[in-house]
């Protein structure tokens, strides 16, 4: 869970795709989920995991583009003061307000879980 200096979060869509989810990715083989994310990062929008990302927890949904599969992810959280540019699969990505329903189509782990998750840290830190 990317946030940015105004509460904001961070959401992808992937060439292909109408779901926005949060940038991330398969875990390589001999990987650590926090290598994988680094990398996962790197190659999708181009920037640094910050050394202060911490882990918020595993969670399991249905996946958005791969019908009868399951997403098993474990989510990190920082803030980001990095300029993001999308690449690799990654088409478009959006920052979401905590205080505003998204209009988007958002992938279910996202959607039930990410989001409202996000909405609650946000509410702490008021």
């Amino acid at each position: 869970m990317i946030f940015d200096s105004h509460g904001r979060t961070l959401l992808v869509r992937k060439r292909g795709s109408s779901f926005f989810m949060q940038a991330g990715g398969k875990i390589e083989p001999g990987e650590t989920p926090l290598a994988a994310l680094g990398r996962e990062l790197k190659e999708e929008l181009g920037v640094e995991l910050p050394s202060e990302a911490s882990c918020l927890g595993r969670f399991v949904a249905e996946a958005a583009n791969e019908d009868g599969h399951w997403v098993d992810a474990e989510l990190y959280g920082f803030l980001l003061d990095q300029p993001v540019s999308p690449a690799a699969e990654i088409e478009e990505v959006v920052w979401v307000s905590m205080t505003m329903p998204p209009t988007i189509e958002l992938a279910p782990l996202t959607a039930n879980q990410v989001i409202p998750l996000a909405r609650r840290m946000h509410l702490s830190k008021l």
